[in-house]
């Protein structure tokens, strides 16, 4: 069996099994991140009444551009257009990119292929947050990786959820 495959339940189990969720969502994040072999990775969860992103967790964010990731609002950046869109944003190489999806700050961190994929609320289209990994090549992530993605994000809907109520 894959690392893929099998990387939603080991998020599964950390999540479980780690009772501070702060902790519980940096070590999913730390365990994503390693997988994907990822030069950044976030976690944001969305304040509802903001309609701002708050960065919960992150790997490999310059401290340059770490207090512009801090709050995105929504329809702004990758995260801030996958929660906007509620599906996928995927850059395969951002270094590059021209649509508008990236902000230009992004470009300071030298990714080239990231995705960000949106948490949603259980039986809803609600988004609760966003999961983002980024690679330091150009990149296009296979039908596996995008599968495995959405698994994982799934499985950090309650976390994101408890993470916001504690917040607010």
């Amino acid at each position: 069996m894959s690392e893929l495959s099998t990387l939603p339940a080991r998020i599964q189990e950390i999540l479980g099994q780690e009772p501070d969720i702060e902790q519980a969502i940096d070590r999913s994040l730390s365990e994503i991140a390693g997988i994907f072999q990822a030069v950044t990775a976030t976690v944001h969860f969305l304040n509802p009444g903001s309609g701002m992103l708050h960065l919960v967790a992150s790997r490999g964010i310059p401290e340059k551009i770490l207090p512009i990731t801090q709050r995105i609002p929504v329809g702004k950046g990758m995260a801030g257009l996958c929660a906007e869109r509620k599906e996928p944003v995927e850059v395969c190489n951002l270094q590059t990119d021209d649509s508008g999806q990236a902000k230009p700050g992004a470009k300071l961190t030298r990714v080239e292929g990231g995705i960000v994929f949106p948490v949603f609320k259980s039986g809803s289209d609600e988004i609760v947050g966003t999961l983002g990994v980024g690679k330091k090549e150009i990149h296009e992530y296979s039908t596996e990786e995008k599968t495995c993605l959405e698994k994982c994000a799934i499985n950090l809907e309650q976390a994101l959820i408890t993470h916001r109520d504690n917040s607010l």
